[in-house]
């Protein structure tokens, strides 16, 4: 439910009026004077306690659990393994980095071997100042024009019963046969240089593909032997070192859904890390009415429900750009960056907000 209080206080007016006595004839009176009205406005919403960074583990294969070595509270550095399936669809750590290791010989001897069949290629000297995709799509347009230019003399054979009755057109017919032999050749070469062009083509691909692969393989060989288990290298763990779950950054298991025996299924969350040493407010409280008086640096007071009589000092970290909705209402998601923590703190709860001018 929206909490949002507008509290506004009013200075009423007040109306003096001063008479002066004087003679029955003589009368003045002074206008009422009103004294501007002071509006002060104060938001006040509701907002949920969140760690400033967390994330939602999940095993990127299938199998069973087959060691868990962590408990729900406990905290783990990067690279700590936190549990282990057993299938022979997956690997642990050790055997994904001597695979990435022959991946990446076998990268490196591909890569050698398109760049050799390249160098040897005899390019056309008319296309050798030419990229090949250039190249391909020059011998294309070549071969078309050849292609039209013979399409007339392409049935030579039927041509030639035409004229043969007519000795008259005996000459006509030996042009045409010449013209049909020109053509016919300059067809052939066309086909003949765009066929080696798109040989050329290829090869280049060949050799920018193993390049691609190279470079794959040695970003993987370097992930997996990265002894600081950073967050950068994380990802090339958790897919090729699928047979074991690490933490991705050093902080607190907050929940552990994971029991040795049972079948774990890929993709499903069942681990949650978090960093429980700083904090952050998150609240969908505010409408559209709202948000617009505040702004980015503004300073807040935290009040948790479960302390009342404790505020806490913050600010405001940075408000969405999006909407959403809620109960029929336009609200935005703004994020508060606090700058005090207490003991009582706990994931998850209710706080008040209340946004200071």
């Amino acid at each position: 439910m929206n909490k949002s209080i507008l509290i506004s206080l009013l200075l009423g007016s007040s109306m003096f009026l001063l008479l002066s006595c004087g003679s029955p004839a003589q009368e003045s009176s002074t206008q009422a004077t009103a004294t501007p009205a002071d509006n002060s406005s104060l938001v006040i919403v509701e907002g949920r306690i969140e760690p400033v960074r967390y994330a939602e583990l999940a095993m990127d294969a299938s199998g069973l659990v087959s060691e868990v070595l962590v408990q729900e509270g406990v905290e783990v550095s990067a690279g700590d393994v936190i549990a282990r399936l057993e299938s022979s669809q997956v690997q642990n750590l050790v055997d994904a980095q001597a695979a990435a290791a022959n991946e990446l010989t076998s990268a490196h001897q591909a890569l050698q071997d398109a760049q050799f069949e390249l160098d040897n290629f005899d390019i056309p000297v008319e296309y050798s100042s030419m990229t090949p995709d250039k190249a391909a799509l020059q011998t294309m347009d070549l071969l078309d024009q050849a292609r039209d230019a013979f399409e007339p003399y392409k049935n030579l054979g039927e041509k030639r019963l035409e004229l043969s009755d007519a000795e008259k057109k005996q000459d006509t017919f030996e042009t045409y046969n010449d013209k049909a032999k020109l053509y016919k050749h300059r067809l052939d070469n066309a086909w003949a240089d765009h066929r080696k062009v798109i040989l050329w083509l290829a090869l280049d691909s060949n050799l920018k593909a193993a390049q691609a692969r190279l470079d794959k393989a040695q970003r993987e060989f370097d992930g997996l032997q990265d002894p600081t288990y950073s967050e950068s290298t994380a990802g090339v763990r958790s897919v090729l070192a699928n047979a074991e779950l690490r933490a991705p950054f050093s902080g607190t298991i907050t929940r552990l859904d994971l029991d040795v025996g049972e079948f774990n299924t890929a993709g499903t969350p069942v681990v949650t890390i978090a960093e429980l040493s700083s904090w952050v407010v998150k609240t969908t409280d505010l409408t559209e009415l709202d948000v617009v008086s505040i702004h980015e640096g503004q300073s807040v007071k935290v009040t948790m429900d479960a302390v009342p009589d404790i505020s806490l000092a913050g600010t405001v970290g940075s408000i969405a750009q999006y909407y959403t909705e809620k109960q029929g209402d336009i609200v935005y998601e703004v994020i508060l960056n606090l700058t005090d923590t207490h003991p009582a703190m706990r994931w998850g709860m209710t706080v008040d907000i209340e946004f200071e001018d």
